[in-house]
C-alpha cells in the first residue's frame, strides 16, 4: 500500500510524505508498513490518505519464490539445511547470498520461533546470523527483525529480462573483441573477479563451478590482456539464466564490452532453452543499474540481507 502522511504544517500549509510498503499491522491508533528502508509506524491521525497498490503491479508470490529458489541453485552454498520452507545456507562467510537464511515459504513454526531457529543454526556453525528477506514477500519477516534490532545491508534489486529481448536490444558490435565462453574460468578470469570480490577461498571456487549448466565469459584484447568477464548459470524448473560477476577492466570501460558479454550469455542460454534472465545488483550501484536498464532489465522484486545484532 501507499500511505500519504502529514509531516508538518507550516504557515498554514500542510506538508506530506509518501511511503510505499506492505501492511504489517493495523491497530486502533497506528498502522505499520514494511518499506524497502525498514519498518514505518504511522499514527492514524497523521494519515492523510492510504490506498492499496494493485496486485498487477507486483509479481505474484509464487513467482518471487520460484526465482529465489532458482537463484539459490545458481549460487549453491555447500552447507544447507531446511527450516520448513526456509533454506539455511553457510559457505565460510564468502558472500551474503551463500551465508544467509532464505526466508521464502512457510518455516513450519511461528515467525518468532523461526528467527530463533536461524540464530541457533548459525551460532552452531560459528557465523553471524543473516536472513535474506525478499520484498514484498517477506515484509512480516522484515518487520519482526526490525523489532529485534537487526540491521540491513544495502537494498538489492532482483532484475529480470527476456532472453530474446536481450538479443534484439543489444546489437552485435564487430569492432569489439569476441566474447569467449568456457566451461571453466581461467586464471585471469579469477584474477579479475578477485579484484572485485577479494581473495577467492576454495569454497568460493566450489560455489562458482558447482552448477551443472554454467559458463564463464571472457573478452581478451589483441595482446591477450583480459578486458571483461562474467558468469552465467541456468537453474530451476523454469531454466532461469542467472548473470553474475559482470566486470570490465577499468581501462576498457564505456566501450560497450559489458553489453556484448550479456549478449554472449543470452546466446548461450537461448541455445539451451532458457527464456528468462535475472541478475542481482545493489540499488546504490547506479551505474550498473543504468546499464542493465538500457539493455532491457527491470526490477522484479528486491531483497534485504538482515544482520543479527552482535554483542
Amino acid at each position: 500500500m501507499v500511505v500519504r502522511r502529514i509531516v508538518s504544517v507550516s504557515q498554514e500549509r500542510t506538508l506530506y510524505s509518501d511511503a510505499l510498503g506492505e501492511l504489517v499491522e493495523l491497530t486502533e491508533t497506528d498502522l505499520t508498513i514494511a518499506t524497502s528502508k525498514g519498518t514505518l509506524r504511522v499514527p492514524l491521525d497523521e494519515v492523510h490518505r492510504a490506498k492499496r497498490v494493485p496486485v498487477a503491479r507486483r509479481p505474484p508470490a509464487a513467482d518471487v519464490v520460484a526465482l529465489e529458489l532458482a537463484a539459490n541453485l545458481a549460487w549453491p552454498a555447500p552447507i544447507q539445511s531446511h527450516l520448513g520452507g526456509w533454506i539455511l545456507r553457510a559457505a565460510g562467510n564468502w558472500t551474503g547470498r551463500a551465508n544467509s537464511a532464505l526466508a521464502v515459504g512457510d518455516p513450519d513454526r511461528t515467525l518468532e520461533a523461526a528467527i530463533d531457529g536461524v540464530v541457533e543454526w548459525y551460532s552452531a556453525h560459528g557465523q553471524q546470523p543473516l536472513i535474506n528477506a525478499p520484498m514484498p514477500l517477506a515484509a512480516p519477516v522484515n518487520a519482526a527483525l526490525d523489532a529485534r534490532g537487526w540491521t540491513a545491508r544495502p537494498l538489492t534489486l532482483v532484475q529480470t529480462a527476456s532472453v530474446v529481448s536481450l538479443l534484439t536490444t543489444i546489437a552485435p558490435d564487430a569492432d569489439l573483441p569476441p566474447v569467449e565462453l568456457a566451461d571453466s574460468p581461467g586464471d585471469d578470469w579469477y584474477a579479475m573477479v578477485t579484484e572485485h570480490k577479494g581473495a577467492l577461498p576454495p569454497i568460493a571456487v566450489r560455489i562458482l563451478t558447482g552448477v551443472p549448466e554454467v559458463v564463464f565469459a571472457h573478452v581478451h584484447d589483441a595482446d591477450g590482456s583480459l578486458l571483461a568477464v562474467a558468469r552465467g548459470a541456468i537453474t530451476g524448473p523454469d531454466r532461469w539464466l542467472g548473470v553474475s560477476l559482470l566486470q570490465t577492466a577499468p581501462a576498457a570501460r564505456r566501450r560497450g564490452l559489458a553489453q556484448q558479454v550479456v549478449r554472449g550469455l543470452a546466446q548461450w542460454a537461448t541455445q539451451r532453452g532458457s527464456n528468462r534472465a535475472y541478475l542481482q545488483v545493489e540499488e546504490r550501484n547506479t551505474a550498473a543499474v543504468a546499464l542493465y536498464n538500457r539493455v532491457g532489465f527491470a526490477t522484479h522484486h528486491t531483497y534485504l540481507t538482515r544482520e543479527a545484532p552482535t554483542g
